[in-house]
Parts: C-alpha cells; sequence; structure tokens
C-alpha cells in the first residue's frame, strides 16, 4: 500500500490501450441489480465494495479514467469483494479483471494508495451517502474508493462492450445530474494531494 501525499500524474499519451472480450453486467436494469443485492444479503451480509480512482493527466489538469457503458452511465473500476477478502488484493482482483490484459506479463503493478471516501447504502436503494445514518444499524453497503498510483507506462485492456474515458477533475466537480454524488464528489476528495504533473 502506498500512502503519499503527492500523487505523480503522468500524460495519458504514455498509455496504451487495447481491448478485450466483452464483460457484461449481471443486471440489465438498477432494479435486477438492487434484487440481486437483496438475495446476496441474505447469504453474505452486507456488500463490501472498493472502487478505484486512477489518476492520468492532459494539459496539466488531472483527469480520471471511468468506465462508460452504452452512452450514459459512468463508473469507476472495482467491484464486490468475497466474503473476507482483503481489500487491497480484492480492488487488485477487480482491476485486473476489468482492464488487465489476457497475458500476466501485460498486467500493471497495482499500486493501492490511500482510502480517499467511504460511502454507505443503508437500504436496499439506489441512493449512498458518505456517513451511515445514525437510525440505520445494518446498512446494505459499504463501498470504499482507492486512490491508485500508476507507473509511467501501463497497457490497458477494455473489455470490448465499456469505453475507458478520461475526465477532467473541473467536469466531475458538483456535476452530480452526470456521474452521480460518489464520482462528482471525487475531486474534493483529492484536494488534499499535490498532483505532480510530469510530462514525458
Amino acid at each position: 500500500m502506498v500512502n503519499s501525499a503527492v500523487v505523480n500524474t503522468y500524460p495519458l499519451s504514455s498509455y496504451t490501450f487495447g481491448t478485450k472480450e466483452p464483460k457484461m453486467e449481471k443486471d440489465t436494469s438498477v432494479a435486477d441489480r438492487l434484487a440481486r443485492m437483496k438475495v446476496n444479503y441474505m447469504k453474505e451480509g452486507m456488500r463490501t465494495s472498493v472502487e478505484a480512482i486512477l489518476l492520468v493527466q492532459e494539459h496539466n489538469h488531472p483527469h480520471i479514467l471511468l468506465l462508460q457503458i452504452g452512452n450514459t452511465f459512468c463508473k469507476l473500476p472495482g467491484g464486490r469483494l468475497k466474503p473476507g477478502e482483503n481489500e487491497i488484493e480484492g480492488l487488485k482482483r477487480k482491476l485486473t479483471s476489468k482492464l488487465g490484459a489476457n497475458s500476466a506479463a501485460l498486467v500493471p503493478d497495482w499500486q493501492i494508495g490511500e482510502c480517499v471516501a467511504i460511502w454507505w447504502r443503508p437500504n436496499f436503494e439506489t441512493i449512498m451517502y458518505p456517513y451511515c445514518p445514525p437510525h440505520i444499524t445494518k446498512p446494505k453497503e459499504c463501498k470504499k474508493l482507492f486512490l491508485v498510483h500508476l507507473s509511467e507506462r501501463e497497457y490497458f485492456a477494455v473489455p470490448k462492450n465499456l469505453k475507458l474515458l478520461a475526465v477532467p477533475l473541473f467536469e466531475l466537480y458538483d456535476n452530480v445530474q452526470r456521474y452521480g454524488p460518489v464520482i462528482s464528489t471525487i475531486p474534493q476528495q483529492l484536494s488534499r494531494f499535490q498532483f505532480n504533473m510530469i510530462t514525458t
């Protein structure tokens, strides 16, 4: 785990993007997703998920890599941990599954950094909060966002049914309508870090 107040960000152009087989979503709708969450909750208890903030830079401004599904919905790479799985190892597994090449030699050496935000889902609803409401004794999900320190050059294999977008922080900031509360507040979460823009 890397703890540093300084984050090195490299130009988007120093990364290579390939494609791999589509990674289909398990659910076709929000209702399906919440129903599946309910079933899993009965079996395993609270869902724990981890997501990665991958930073690059363009025009000396930090950009975050987001996966886009269809033409509208964006999400951070990551996902649900297995029961009892370590957060750091689980996030590495999820990142490799989402963005790693099929060849082990090309898979990035994921440097997982600080946990910058924790979000709670009190009920089987889409809404999440950056705190657990006091009357909720059994939240349904806890989601942690980790900063991931990328090396200067990496190869990302993007599933064919997804797009990987580099979105500038100023586009995310206060843009809840487009990105939802979790992603749109990332610029505030990152404000305590110093970005070291490396031009290669």
